[in-house]
């Protein structure tokens, strides 16, 4: 769903908005913290992948 938000809004327009969007759209990204295991730095990870743009 898009909602397209003006320069113009004031807060009450915009929350009207959100409290418009089904309840059910939104993430929990919590269930997913720590769940990814690395096992090199992320540095290390990040440095890997530019070199592989070259």
């Amino acid at each position: 769903m898009t909602i397209v938000l003006k320069r113009s809004s004031d807060k009450a327009s915009i929350e009207k908005l959100l409290g418009s969007l089904p309840q059910t759209s939104k993430f929990d990204a919590h269930k997913f913290c720590g769940k990814l295991k690395l096992s090199q730095s992320p540095l290390a990870i990040q440095q890997i992948m530019r070199d592989e743009w070259k």
